[in-house]
Protein backbone atom coordinates (compact mmCIF):
# COMPACT_ATOMS: atom_id res chain seq x y z
CA UNK A 1 0.00 0.00 0.00
CA UNK A 2 1.63 3.16 -0.70
CA UNK A 3 0.70 6.61 0.86
CA UNK A 4 -0.09 9.38 -1.24
CA UNK A 5 0.45 13.18 -0.09
CA UNK A 6 -3.28 13.47 0.62
CA UNK A 7 -3.02 10.55 2.75
CA UNK A 8 -0.61 11.53 4.92
CA UNK A 9 -1.38 15.49 5.33
CA UNK A 10 -5.53 13.79 6.01
CA UNK A 11 -3.57 11.61 8.71
CA UNK A 12 -1.23 13.82 10.22
CA UNK A 13 -3.87 16.78 10.40
CA UNK A 14 -6.30 14.21 11.88
CA UNK A 15 -3.35 12.65 14.54
CA UNK A 16 -2.72 16.73 15.83
CA UNK A 17 -6.61 17.28 16.17
CA UNK A 18 -6.79 14.28 18.20
CA UNK A 19 -4.15 15.32 20.35
CA UNK A 20 -5.51 18.81 20.70
CA UNK A 21 -8.60 18.35 21.72
CA UNK A 22 -7.63 15.59 24.57
CA UNK A 23 -4.82 17.85 25.70
CA UNK A 24 -7.33 20.77 25.72
CA UNK A 25 -9.68 18.53 27.83
CA UNK A 26 -7.31 17.03 30.27
CA UNK A 27 -5.88 20.78 30.34
CA UNK A 28 -8.87 22.58 30.42
CA UNK A 29 -11.57 20.69 32.63
CA UNK A 30 -8.97 17.52 33.92
CA UNK A 31 -10.95 15.28 32.36
CA UNK A 32 -9.70 11.85 29.81
CA UNK A 33 -10.98 11.77 26.47
CA UNK A 34 -11.93 8.32 27.03
CA UNK A 35 -14.45 7.70 23.88
CA UNK A 36 -15.31 4.24 24.42
CA UNK A 37 -16.05 4.95 28.27
CA UNK A 38 -18.26 8.18 27.17
CA UNK A 39 -20.43 6.54 24.49
CA UNK A 40 -20.57 3.47 27.13
CA UNK A 41 -21.80 5.86 29.52
CA UNK A 42 -24.80 7.51 27.19
CA UNK A 43 -25.74 3.92 25.57
CA UNK A 44 -26.65 2.43 28.95
CA UNK A 45 -28.15 5.61 29.87
CA UNK A 46 -25.84 6.15 32.81
CA UNK A 47 -26.04 10.01 34.27
CA UNK A 48 -23.56 12.05 31.35
CA UNK A 49 -22.08 15.60 32.24
CA UNK A 50 -22.75 17.98 30.19
CA UNK A 51 -18.86 18.31 28.60
CA UNK A 52 -19.05 14.46 27.97
CA UNK A 53 -22.50 15.07 25.40
CA UNK A 54 -20.98 18.27 23.65
CA UNK A 55 -17.80 16.36 23.06
CA UNK A 56 -19.47 13.38 21.35
CA UNK A 57 -21.96 16.06 19.24
CA UNK A 58 -18.11 17.64 18.19
CA UNK A 59 -17.15 14.01 16.91
CA UNK A 60 -20.12 13.64 15.10
CA UNK A 61 -20.06 17.37 13.95
CA UNK A 62 -17.07 17.32 11.97
CA UNK A 63 -17.93 14.61 9.55
CA UNK A 64 -20.59 16.99 7.69
CA UNK A 65 -18.10 19.98 8.51
CA UNK A 66 -14.96 17.50 6.44
CA UNK A 67 -17.56 16.76 3.78
CA UNK A 68 -19.04 20.66 3.15
CA UNK A 69 -14.74 21.38 3.33
CA UNK A 70 -13.41 19.02 0.76
CA UNK A 71 -16.48 18.99 -1.16
CA UNK A 72 -17.91 15.69 -1.18
CA UNK A 73 -16.86 12.24 0.53
CA UNK A 74 -13.84 10.61 0.27
CA UNK A 75 -13.81 7.51 -1.76
CA UNK A 76 -13.57 4.69 0.81
CA UNK A 77 -12.18 1.62 -0.72
CA UNK A 78 -13.69 -1.13 1.67
CA UNK A 79 -12.15 -4.77 0.81
CA UNK A 80 -13.67 -7.00 2.95
CA UNK A 81 -17.32 -8.58 3.13
CA UNK A 82 -19.48 -6.83 5.32
CA UNK A 83 -19.90 -9.63 7.61
CA UNK A 84 -16.18 -9.91 8.14
CA UNK A 85 -16.20 -6.36 9.08
CA UNK A 86 -19.06 -6.17 11.45
CA UNK A 87 -17.84 -9.13 13.13
CA UNK A 88 -14.44 -7.36 13.28
CA UNK A 89 -15.86 -4.34 14.82
CA UNK A 90 -17.61 -6.57 17.41
CA UNK A 91 -14.94 -8.37 18.65
CA UNK A 92 -13.22 -4.93 19.11
CA UNK A 93 -15.95 -3.49 21.05
CA UNK A 94 -15.45 -6.61 23.52
CA UNK A 95 -11.57 -5.96 23.80
CA UNK A 96 -12.55 -2.70 24.48
CA UNK A 97 -14.51 -3.30 27.36
CA UNK A 98 -12.36 -6.04 28.62
CA UNK A 99 -9.15 -3.55 28.20
CA UNK A 100 -11.09 -0.92 30.21
CA UNK A 101 -10.98 1.33 27.07
CA UNK A 102 -10.16 1.95 23.66
CA UNK A 103 -6.54 2.26 21.32
CA UNK A 104 -7.39 6.10 21.27
CA UNK A 105 -7.67 6.23 24.97
CA UNK A 106 -4.89 4.31 26.41
CA UNK A 107 -2.78 5.46 23.80
CA UNK A 108 -3.08 8.90 23.41
CA UNK A 109 -4.11 9.85 26.46
CA UNK A 110 -3.11 7.20 29.27
CA UNK A 111 0.28 6.86 27.38
CA UNK A 112 0.90 11.08 28.02
CA UNK A 113 -0.33 9.99 31.83
CA UNK A 114 2.80 8.12 32.16
CA UNK A 115 -0.11 4.92 32.94
CA UNK A 116 1.57 1.37 33.05
CA UNK A 117 -2.09 -0.23 32.15
CA UNK A 118 -1.95 2.05 29.22
CA UNK A 119 1.35 0.88 28.28
CA UNK A 120 1.02 -2.73 28.47
CA UNK A 121 -3.01 -2.75 26.83
CA UNK A 122 -0.68 -0.46 23.54
CA UNK A 123 1.51 -3.11 23.73
CA UNK A 124 -1.30 -5.18 23.52
CA UNK A 125 -3.10 -3.76 20.61
CA UNK A 126 0.24 -3.69 18.73
CA UNK A 127 0.95 -7.36 18.93
CA UNK A 128 -2.41 -8.21 18.13
CA UNK A 129 -2.44 -6.51 15.11
CA UNK A 130 0.55 -7.56 14.23
CA UNK A 131 -0.43 -11.03 14.62
CA UNK A 132 -3.92 -10.24 13.15
CA UNK A 133 -2.93 -9.11 9.58
CA UNK A 134 0.22 -11.80 9.09
CA UNK A 135 -2.99 -14.12 9.46
CA UNK A 136 -5.45 -12.61 7.46
CA UNK A 137 -2.77 -11.59 4.65
CA UNK A 138 -0.41 -14.22 4.67
CA UNK A 139 -1.68 -17.61 6.11
CA UNK A 140 -5.32 -17.02 5.18
CA UNK A 141 -4.68 -15.43 2.21
CA UNK A 142 -6.75 -12.27 2.69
Amino acid sequence: MIINSVELTQALAGGALIGLASGLLILGLGRIAGISGISGRLLSGRAVEGWQVWFLLGLIAVAPLLWWLVNGVPEILQQRPWPLLIVAGLLVGVGTRMGSGCTSGHGICGLSRGSGRSLAAVATFMVMGVVTATLTQHWLGG
